[in-house]
C-alpha cells in the first residue's frame, strides 16, 4: 500500500531528514519554504490547508526571489551570498514540477493564440488567460507574457 504524501508533508519530512544529516543549506532552505507555506496558510481572512498547487505556487515565488537576490549580490561583487542563495534556490528547485522549455512554451503559447484567435498586442489578455493554467508552475509569469507578446507582434 503506498501512502500519499501531500507536498507540505514532503517539505516537513525532508526538512527533518536534513536536519539529522546536519545539512545546513538544506534545513536553512526547507525551514524558510516551511515559513512561507505557513504564512501564506494563515494570510487572509481564515486559515486554511494549501493544496498542492498553492505549496508550488509558494515555492515557485520563493525560487523566484532566490535568483533575483543571487542576481542583485552577483552584480553587487558578492559573490558568496549569491552562491548562497543560489543553493537555496536548487533545493527549492527540486519541489518544482520540471520547467517548460522554450520550444514548449512557444507550442503552448500557439496553441492558445489559435484557440482564442487572438491577433495583435491587444489581445494579450485573452491569450494569457489561456495559457497561465496550462503552464502553472512550469514557467514564469515573465517568460510568457514576452512569449505571447512575441508571437502576438508577427
Amino acid at each position: 500500500m503506498m501512502v500519499c504524501m501531500t507536498l507540505k508533508e514532503k517539505l516537513e519530512t525532508d526538512l527533518s531528514a536534513a536536519m539529522k544529516a546536519r545539512d545546513e543549506v538544506r534545513t536553512r532552505t526547507l525551514r524558510m519554504a516551511l515559513t512561507a507555506v505557513k504564512n501564506e496558510e494563515v494570510a487572509g481572512k481564515q486559515s486554511r490547508a494549501l493544496s498542492d498547487e498553492d505549496v508550488v505556487r509558494v515555492l515557485t515565488r520563493e525560487a523566484k526571489k532566490r535568483r533575483e537576490a543571487a542576481a542583485a549580490f552577483g552584480d553587487a561583487g558578492r559573490e558568496e551570498q549569491a552562491q548562497a542563495e543560489r543553493a537555496e534556490g536548487e533545493v527549492l528547485e527540486g519541489y518544482l514540477p520540471a520547467q517548460l522549455g522554450d520550444e514548449e512554451l512557444a507550442a503552448l503559447v500557439a496553441d492558445a493564440i489559435a484557440e482564442t484567435g487572438a491577433a495583435g498586442p491587444r489581445a494579450m489578455g485573452q491569450v494569457m488567460k489561456v495559457v497561465n493554467p496550462k503552464v502553472s508552475g512550469r514557467a514564469e509569469g515573465g517568460r510568457v507574457a514576452a512569449e505571447v507578446k512575441r508571437q502576438l507582434a508577427q
